[in-house]
């Protein structure tokens, strides 16, 4: 989340929590082996410029959003456009640079806000990643949808409180890295999920059982093989299932002969297990994240993140953030012993993002979050 994009003709500095300071010439092209694990000040088109191509392997960031927040840094920075559409095409030339420095089996991961103006939504992240996929040779994967646990706690007479915002994860083709069963691993194994199954799930089924016109025996049978899938799930031998009750729910799906609609007709029910881990979806709960002592008015959440990378890298990737901000993304890099490359205009951030990395403790959970729960 930089705080704009106004081009600094002061010489960029490298900061970093091992090796303090560091100069850089202005025109000189970077070698990308020479900036990993540093922050860097300057202006994010600027510097992702003078990076070599197919060299990252991902760009995930959040940039400021549309006439939001005053950075500090004058009309010229990013987000302080005069019309929605110049901020697009601000983002655009950001976007393009991104394409071209991601390898082929990379992912770019925009994360933007929306804006109401004169009454009304603008859909600026839509519009953003509908011009992208017009302009650019990507294709869009996911929009992973941010739900937040704790928004703004306003109440309006006219519409609704926003409590969600999208990443919009793109890759240059079909051979991005994808590890599907790093991205909320902590809920595979989640003792509480089978409790609850019990206890919740469970105990619907048995009432429904009772109010279902079943026969005697077909109930008791229904009993019976509803605390077999139950011990099933409490052992970990099946992760999760469904039950269909005649009279009670709806025909099996698409109404075929043989399978669930046969068991219906002769059993009075039908229970559909379901093996693995839980189905991976394209939300992610977390609450706002507020940091004790970071002065920065937009912080996204470290877990939030941290799925992210483990989504779609592995250890020693290349992860760059060109509107670093507060340092989250570089944060939850160092914690998953993933490389970082941040880029921010506003000084005051990159001395902000420098310190939590001088802070870190490697051992320490995500800071203030467990499984995006806030401690």
């Amino acid at each position: 989340m930089q705080g704009g994009d106004k081009m600094v003709e002061t010489e960029k500095l490298i900061l970093d929590s091992d090796e303090m300071t560091l100069s850089v010439d202005k025109n000189s092209n970077i070698n990308i082996n020479n900036i990993t694990n540093k922050l860097i000040c300057g202006n994010s088109i600027e510097l992702l410029k003078r990076l070599p191509s197919n060299s990252v392997n991902l760009v995930i960031t959040s940039p400021p959003y549309f006439k939001q927040r005053d950075y500090g840094l004058g009309k010229e920075e990013i987000g302080r456009e005069r019309t929605v559409e110049d901020y697009i095409n601000n983002l655009l030339k950001v976007f393009h640079e991104c394409v071209r420095i991601i390898r082929e089996d990379g992912s770019i991961v925009f994360n933007l806000g929306d804006k109401y103006q004169n009454g009304t939504l603008l859909l600026v992240p839509y519009r953003f990643a509908i011009e992208v996929l017009k302009k650019e040779n990507v294709k869009l994967v996911n929009q992973i949808v941010w739900n937040k646990l704790n928004p703004t706690p306003r109440q309006f007479k006219r519409r609704l409180v926003n409590s969600t915002e999208p990443f919009f994860h793109f890759v240059k083709g079909k051979n991005y890295y994808y590890n599907l069963d790093a991205f909320l691993s902590s809920k595979d194994t989640d003792n509480n999920h089978r409790d609850n199954i019990t206890i919740n799930i469970g105990k619907k089924y048995f009432e429904l059982i009772e109010k279902s016109d079943l026969s005697p025996e077909q109930k008791d049978l229904a009993k019976k093989e509803l605390n077999e899938v139950i011990e099933e799930v409490k052992k970990g031998k099946t992760y999760d299932f469904r039950m269909k009750i005649r009279g009670i729910h709806s025909d099996a799906f698409g109404g075929q002969d043989g399978g669930r609609k046969s068991q219906l007709l002769s059993k009075g029910f039908t229970i559909i297990k379901m093996h693995g881990n839980h189905i991976k979806k394209d939300i992610i709960e977390s609450p706002v994240e507020s940091l004790k002592g970071i002065q920065h008015p937009a912080i996204y959440p470290e877990y939030l993140i941290s799925e992210l990378l483990k989504l779609l890298t592995k250890e020693g990737d290349i992860v760059l953030d060109p509107f670093i901000g507060s340092g989250t993304t570089a944060v939850a890099c160092k914690k998953l012993n993933r490389k970082y490359i941040g880029f921010d205009l506003n000084p005051k951030y990159i001395e902000i993002a420098k310190k939590r990395l001088l802070k870190l403790n490697i051992n320490k959970t995500l800071e203030g979050y467990i499984n995006g729960k806030e401690q």
